[in-house]
This record gives C-alpha cells, sequence and structure tokens, in this order.
C-alpha cells in the first residue's frame, strides 16, 4: 500500500493524512437516503447517532440535510437548514470530533459553519453555487470536491464515458483550479471521484481500482462506497445487508491510496482495516526472511 502523507488544514490546527485511514461517518437528517433516510431526521436521533459513530472511531461526522440518492429532487434552503442546524448547534458543544456540512448552497454552508462547522462536502464541485469557494476561503476549512455526471435528478439516466478515468480526472482538474482561484491552497482541497454519482456499474468498479490514478494531484482522496447499487448488483443484497461487500471495497480503496473513507457503518469497517493495515505494515525481522523474500523463496 503506497499512501502520500499530506496536511489538510482546518482554520488555525494542522492534520497529518495518509498515516493511518480516516474515516467520515454518514449521518443523513433527510426523510428520503437511500440507505437510511428518515431514521435520523429527529434531532435527537441524529445527535444519538453521531456521538455512537464518534465512539465507533469516526474522525468526522458528514451532517446533511439534502438527499442525493439516484433521481431525488432538490430540497429549500430553509428546510435544508431547519433539518441540520439543530443538531449542528446541539452536537457541537458535546465533542471535538470535526464536522462536515454535506451541501452544495453557499447559504446553508455559512449557518453551518457560523455553528462550528470543519468542512464543507459538496458534491457539484462547486458548479451549483460557485460562493462556496468563497466561503471556504473566508473560514479557511476544506472543501470536498466531488465528480458528478449532471444532478442527482438526472445522473444515472444513461451515464456515458469514452475514457472513464481521464475524464473524470479532467473534471476534477478543473474544479480544483477554480478553487485555487479563490485563494484555496492545496491542504484546504479533498477530492473525490464521486461512486456512483453517474457512473455505469463498470465505472465504479475501474474507478476502484485505480485510485492511485488520482495520487498525481497531491490531494487527499476521500471515497464513498458504502452500501451503494454496485455492492447490490454484485451480492444481490438490499443497502441494509451490504456491510460485507462495502467493506470489501473499502479494502480496495485503502489498497489503492484512499486517504478517507465514508461510510454508515464505522466500528465494522474501522477495525476490518485496520487488521488489513496492521497485516501490510508488518516486515521481516530477520537477514534471512529478508534473504528469502528477496529471493522469492517460499518455505
Amino acid at each position: 500500500m503506497k499512501r502520500e502523507l499530506l496536511q489538510l488544514k482546518i482554520r488555525q490546527r494542522t492534520y497529518l493524512l495518509g498515516e493511518r485511514t480516516w474515516y467520515m461517518g454518514v449521518l443523513n437528517v433527510t426523510p428520503d437516503s437511500f440507505s437510511d433516510g428518515g431514521k435520523f431526521l429527529s434531532p435527537e436521533k441524529a445527535i444519538e447517532r453521531a456521538l455512537q459513530m464518534i465512539e465507533e472511531g469516526a474522525d468526522i461526522i458528514d451532517i446533511g440535510g439534502e438527499s442525493s440518492r439516484p433521481g431525488s429532487d432538490p430540497v429549500p434552503a430553509k428546510e435544508e437548514l431547519k433539518r441540520i442546524i439543530p443538531v449542528i448547534k446541539r452536537l457541537r458543544p458535546q465533542t471535538n470530533c470535526l464536522l462536515s456540512v454535506d451541501t452544495t448552497k453557499s447559504f446553508v454552508a455559512k449557518e453551518a459553519l457560523e455553528e462550528g462547522v470543519d468542512l464543507i462536502n459538496d458534491i457539484s464541485a462547486g458548479r451549483f453555487d460557485s460562493e462556496i469557494f468563497n466561503l471556504a476561503h473566508k473560514y479557511q476549512v476544506p472543501l470536498i470536491l466531488m465528480h458528478m455526471k449532471g444532478r442527482p435528478k438526472t445522473m444515472q439516466v444513461n451515464p456515458f464515458y469514452k475514457d472513464t478515468l481521464h475524464e473524470i480526472a479532467q473534471f476534477l482538474a478543473d474544479r480544483v483550479a477554480a478553487a485555487h482561484r479563490a485563494g484555496l491552497t492545496s491542504n484546504q482541497i479533498v477530492i473525490d471521484p464521486g461512486i456512483g454519482f453517474g457512473k455505469r456499474f463498470e465505472d465504479n468498479l475501474l474507478l476502484l481500482n485505480h485510485l492511485n490514478f488520482f495520487q498525481k494531484f497531491h490531494l487527499p482522496l476521500l471515497v464513498g462506497v458504502s452500501r451503494k447499487s454496485f455492492i447490490g448488483e454484485i451480492t444481490g443484497q438490499p443497502p441494509e445487508k451490504r456491510l460485507p461487500g462495502t467493506i470489501g471495497a473499502c479494502l480496495i480503496a485503502v489498497l489503492r491510496g484512499v486517504h478517507i473513507l465514508r461510510v454508515h457503518d464505522v466500528r465494522e469497517v474501522r477495525e476490518a482495516i485496520r487488521v488489513a493495515e496492521e497485516i501490510l505494515a508488518s516486515a521481516p525481522t530477520s537477514s534471512s526472511e529478508k534473504k528469502d523474500l528477496k529471493e522469492g523463496y517460499v518455505h
């Protein structure tokens, strides 16, 4: 496993990414998300779920008030705020865990930042509301830029690529350039190839198997594969039974150099990846073992 060590600057603090995998816990404060829509719509249940994921080892809690599942309709900013701000207000004093707002609207992001949120996760990469770049710069917080073809409403209507990797890389390069023009530095930008967002089944598999292609950006890499439909196509399981498949996809992502995994099941994924990382970090202890490995000798 080769993963670049990179810095992530959040206001006045700098974090090192790459020594281990980071985990972003998904908190959907929505009635219609594809996997857990409605389960955490009330502030009480949302806060309880957030604290549970933090106890399980989440480094970031990603709070969203608008579903981005395929075919979903946009939510007015006021409704989005009504869903997430009560949660953020009550959660922030209870934890030092990093909080992220999952939104495409600068108005929503600003209110969340004022309440103490640490990152902006924008699935549109600033295409829907370019003011979000200036906002991230003003508050000195990282901005996660994700690739998506079109909008959630239409993104899965016959998506097509001639050269999947290069087209997605070019999109991300354009959005990173836009972030730089707004004053964001490289340690304030995270990229996400957007698994499941305007992708065919084969595109998702190709992206996961070649995530190291995006290391040329020298930026932190985030992926979200948790419970997604390509796993269901392989296993035949509904979203709530896709944890084993999720772990398999997450392991491949880590082997290909990802820095942050966005997941629903923090404890289970974290424990599986921790075992894998410990195994990968092991090294021969004696000169004879090193010699055997070099010569390809098997006892």
